[in-house]
């Protein structure tokens, strides 16, 4: 999304549909972080992994953002600012796991990571499908919007991770995908933090 986007900011996620969305949404992520961790770790994939900590963080953010609906801009705010702070952590802790597998890892298994990568797709863009009606409105909404945007990116990026590990047979791939996805986070958070500001000083 380009900055030069205008955005309807007067939209906070006060309607019945977005709920049902979210809702949906975030059952989709966590049952996706649980398949993607446990195959990430069983098939050496830290490009698997770094996806599966971002099913896990937009589920806890999800809640989060239905908890806040229809509570005061400054409360939308702060959960918007803790949202686009855990962003920028995740990315942190992914670009560190990743400085550690360039140096200790085996090569990940390629087929565990383009099947497991295939299924959280499908769950993403049944995701995107669902929240794409609410892609505009204030942070607390729109930074729920990034993490699915960035979710259906990250997995199309790990499908040509598996791609490239099964042609190559090395992990240089897998973490070269890690780090864009790391990258991915520290500009999503940025959006939201600078966006939850705004709104925050015109409260």
């Amino acid at each position: 999304m380009s900055a030069g986007c205008q955005h309807n900011h007067d939209f906070d996620g006060a309607s019945a549909a977005y709920r049902r969305a979210l809702f949906l949404v975030i059952a989709l992520n966590a049952g996706m972080f649980i398949v993607e961790m446990i195959y990430g770790i069983a098939g050496e994939s830290q490009a698997l992994q770094a996806d599966a900590l971002d099913f896990l963080g937009d589920s806890m953010t999800y809640a989060l953002s239905l908890w806040a609906i229809g509570k005061p801009l400054a409360t939308r705010g702060n959960v918007a600012l803790l949202k686009g702070v855990s962003l920028l952590l995740m990315a942190f802790w992914v670009l560190g796991s990743t400085l550690y597998h360039v140096l200790y890892s085996n090569s990940p298994s390629a087929p565990i990571m383009g099947g497991v990568a295939l299924a959280a797709l499908a769950a993403n863009l049944i995701s995107v499908v669902l929240l794409v009606r609410f892609k505009e409105g204030d942070a607390n909404v729109r930074s729920v919007w990034l993490c699915s945007r960035n979710d259906a990116i990250g997995n199309v990026a790990v499908l040509v991770a598996a791609g490239l590990v099964f042609v190559t047979g090395t992990r240089w791939p897998d973490l070269v995908v890690a780090t864009v996805l790391a990258s991915l986070f520290v500009s999503s958070s940025r959006q939201i933090i600078v966006q939850a500001m705004a709104e925050k000083r015109h409260v």
